[in-house]
């Protein structure tokens, strides 16, 4: 049954993750499935065997995403929905919902130029979460993460569904760029590292712990200054090298896959299922907070901190 996610590096890779033999049903939805991310998010999500049911929702053109993405043979069977009218049917049931919707980012643009289009966009979808299934967990992608994890919480709050265990910002793309681009320097095999993130997710919000990366690779210290400000501007890397026809979208695919892949096996009891997350957080002063965490049937099991660093030698 697993065997087309077998024969796909991606599938390699969330099936070297773990999981059980007999595993629930559990419903996927992915909100701008027919968009740069959602496109490809919704074929790493088909080739997971975690999902039984994946719909996908956009405001156009998904009907032919999910005809597309429905023949592959793996578990899941796909639904495509398109416009507003057909939003509550897409997320009644789901156990996680995955935001890509928005516009991407294009040159000179910041995460803080998409702020006033991507935050109406937000707020109209976790309306609906909210109303169809305030129980899932929801993964925010939409930029700037920094302020729609803020905005999805004031709805939720508003329409009494908060839980803060069940609300991430998905911040996944930064750890794989920092594991990416601290493999090279250091020369070590990418598939063993490990580079927690912390803070937030864009621009200098976002700190990669390269004190903590394993393996250890006691890097001179400009090297870590050089890494920390490529992983900080990963994303304006890629917009400017696609040259205002696009912003990171497969990457950020990658990513989101991964992060969802975690949820899903913190929903099935999957022990030990840490991950890099923007969450309400008393890790600092600031409400919400980018660091390692624990998840597990309700969504959020444990906020970590931010670590000790490991002593150079």
């Amino acid at each position: 049954m697993f065997r087309s996610v077998a024969r796909s590096a991606a599938g390699k890779n969330l099936l070297r993750r773990g999981y059980a033999t007999a595993v629930p049903e559990r419903k996927v939805a992915v909100l701008g499935a027919a968009g740069g991310i959602g496109q490809p998010l919704a074929l790493l999500m088909k080739l997971n065997p975690l999902v039984s049911q994946l719909a996908l929702y956009d405001i156009a053109n998904t009907p032919g995403v999910a005809a597309d993405v429905s023949h592959i043979n793996s578990r899941s069977e796909v639904a495509g929905y398109v416009g507003e009218e057909q939003l509550g049917k897409a997320l009644e049931g789901c156990d996680v919902v995955i935001i890509p919707a928005g516009v991407p980012r294009k040159p000179g643009m910041t995460r803080d130029d998409l702020f006033n289009i991507n935050a109406g966009i937000v707020k109209g979808l976790c309306s609906a979460i909210a109303k169809y299934c305030p129980n899932a967990l929801v993964n925010m992608i939409s930029n700037p993460v920094n302020s729609t994890v803020p905005i999805a919480a004031e709805v939720f709050k508003k329409a009494g569904t908060y839980d803060e265990k069940k609300l991430f910002g998905v911040t996944t793309l930064d750890v794989v760029r920092a594991k990416t681009f601290y493999a090279g320097k250091a020369k070590v095999n990418v598939a063993d590292v490990n580079v927690p993130v912390v803070g937030g997710h864009a621009g200098i919000t976002i700190l990669p712990l390269f004190s903590q990366a394993t393996p250890k690779a006691n890097l001179p210290e400009e090297d870590i200054k050089a890494l920390t400000k490529r992983t900080q501007d990963g994303g304006t890397e890629v917009v400017e090298a696609k040259a205002g026809k696009g912003s990171a979208t497969l990457s950020m695919a990658y990513a989101g896959a991964i992060f969802a892949d975690a949820c899903l096996k913190g929903l099935n009891g999957v022990p030990d299922v840490v991950e890099c997350s923007f969450v309400q957080s008393t890790v600092t002063e600031l409400p919400f907070f980018a660091s390692k965490v624990r998840l597990g049937k309700n969504g959020v099991e444990e906020v970590l901190g931010a670590g000790e660093p490991q002593t150079r030698t």
